[in-house]
């Protein structure tokens, strides 16, 4: 029989009714023609490109011109300009705070918020400063619609705009605020030329009304009861946007603009996940695409721990790094997109990195991956022992490496009886040294199911190859007990 080794990360409140993990694997639907209609394949690998400054990254920055693209780095307290990834990096100036960056540009100027204070690149000037304007309160967060700078007042309700064109000039009276709801402004972002502001209970949308006052109004009904656990969740994915939402009956859920309508993407499991952590006001968020597949990657740092959304499969999946054999949170702290690369900023030194689908470690470093899952299809266990005689992993074999770890590798399996709550040890298997492509990938003998007539099986390897599994078969034996 097929064991449904394919599908989803779903982890239920009781690992007895759903414990099928997913880590650095995500699935991808085959439409026609293929062996199974789905098969999973391996997160892409961390390729160091270069170390800017002191780390850790806040923030990276691209953006194309006509006359070629520019890279910007936020780094530690400073400021860097790089005109290729392998470059030595340009300081530009010192910036404050210590959490992430939000910047925006205008074509001329660079605009970098960084709560309390704000500077300004002037790219044709190729100038650096702060912004020293009196009446500038300090910005969260920033983006730019039709030729202004908008941005939120810190620990307040009001949104600002810069004169135009200008992002070092402020008027004093050039503020709104968002009063749909006596909540506090979380942050902004602009999205098809519309200011979405997001609040601790309540999002609103404003556009350019052209007014003389103040050029933003609110649209008549783009109010919605959802808030924002953290303004550094928001993220541009797939033509929309999604964020992590926060409202007066809860939080912990992740969203995806629907219109003006936040519609719900997360799972139960994930959310309850997401709730159980004592922090979540810390999330950051970014989002790429890589062969067709757009990622939204939701890191927690207090919870280290990293769960990402693929829009074209909509399932969820972790990314992890490993720290002494255990998982934690990925690298990865935020991206941008320079001259065809993803480009990824690591949350805790000074590394840049980009993603390679063809590099299965990260930074050198071992990446393992893992999938559990019920070895009974749902709705078919009748809660009676089975002799479990076999498992075959349908799993591209001969990708062995021609030296190194990874020249025979090998594939780890366990099994749970009780649920997943306890495992046994593992059993290791070879998938075959490059050229293999015969190689089967089996395990026999594998016992009864006792205690709950349940079991959960575990695969998870760590040797840097290529990684593709198209299914498992299970034989097995029921009894009467």
């Amino acid at each position: 029989m097929k064991t449904p080794i394919l599908g989803s990360a779903y982890i239920a409140r009781s690992v007895n009714a759903a414990d099928n993990r997913m880590v650095n694997l995500y699935p991808e639907i085959v439409p026609e023609g293929g062996k199974e209609a789905a098969f999973l394949t391996r997160c892409p690998g961390l390729v160091l490109q270069n170390t800017v400054g002191f780390g850790p990254i806040r923030a990276l920055w691209s953006h194309q011109k006509s006359y070629g693209s520019d890279f910007y780095v936020a780094s530690g307290n400073e400021f860097f300009q790089l005109d290729a990834l392998d470059a030595v990096p340009r300081k530009l100036g010192n910036i404050s705070g210590t959490g992430p960056v939000s910047i925006a540009d205008n074509g001329t100027q660079l605009f970098i918020a960084c709560g309390a204070k704000g500077y300004i690149y002037n790219e044709t000037t190729d100038v650096f400063a702060e912004i020293t304007d009196p009446d500038f309160p300090g910005a969260t967060t920033v983006s730019y619609l039709d030729g202004y700078f908008v941005f939120n007042e810190p620990n307040s309700q009001r949104i600002w705009v810069s004169q135009l064109l200008d992002g070092t000039s402020v008027d004093p009276l050039d503020f709104a605020s968002a009063e749909g709801s006596p909540d506090g402004v979380v942050g902004i972002f602009v999205d098809h030329r519309e200011l979405w502001v997001f609040g601790t209970d309540t999002t609103e949308v404003w556009y350019n009304a052209g007014t003389a006052d103040f050029p933003l109004a609110p649209i008549q009904g783009a109010f919605n009861e959802i808030g924002c656990a953290s303004a550094w969740s928001v993220a541009r994915i797939d033509n929309s946007i999604v964020w992590l939402g926060l409202d007066a009956r809860g939080t912990g859920i992740v969203y995806r603009a629907d219109g003006y309508r936040g519609a719900r993407i997360s799972t139960h499991a994930v959310e309850w996940q997401i709730q159980q952590y004592a922090t979540i006001n810390d999330a950051v968020a970014y989002t790429y695409q890589q062969e067709g597949h757009v990622f939204y990657v939701l890191n927690f740092p207090s919870a280290n721990r990293t769960w990402v959304y693929d829009v074209a499969t909509q399932v969820w999946h972790e990314r992890a790094g490993l720290d002494n054999g255990i998982f934690v949170r990925h690298r990865g702290n935020n991206q941008c997109n320079f001259r065809g690369n993803t480009v990824i900023g690591d949350y805790e030194n000074a590394n840049i990195y980009t993603f390679d689908m063809n590099v299965y470690a990260d930074n050198g470093q071992p990446q393992r991956w893992l999938r559990s899952w019920r070895a009974l299809p749902t709705g078919q266990n009748n809660l009676k022992r089975t002799a479990q005689h076999s498992l075959q992993l349908d799993i591209e074999s001969g990708v062995g490496l021609n030296v190194g770890q990874g020249s025979d590798p090998e594939v780890m399996l366990r099994w749970s009886d009780d649920g997943g709550h306890t495992w046994s040890y593992e059993h290791w298997n070879k998938i075959g040294k490059i050229g293999q492509y015969g190689k089967r990938v089996i395990w026999r003998r594998l016992g009864m199911t006792e205690k709950l007539r349940d079991r959960v099986y575990e695969v998870s390897m760590t040797d840097p190859v290529k990684t593709t599994i198209m299914g498992a078969e299970l034989i097995l034996s029921p009894t009467n007990a």
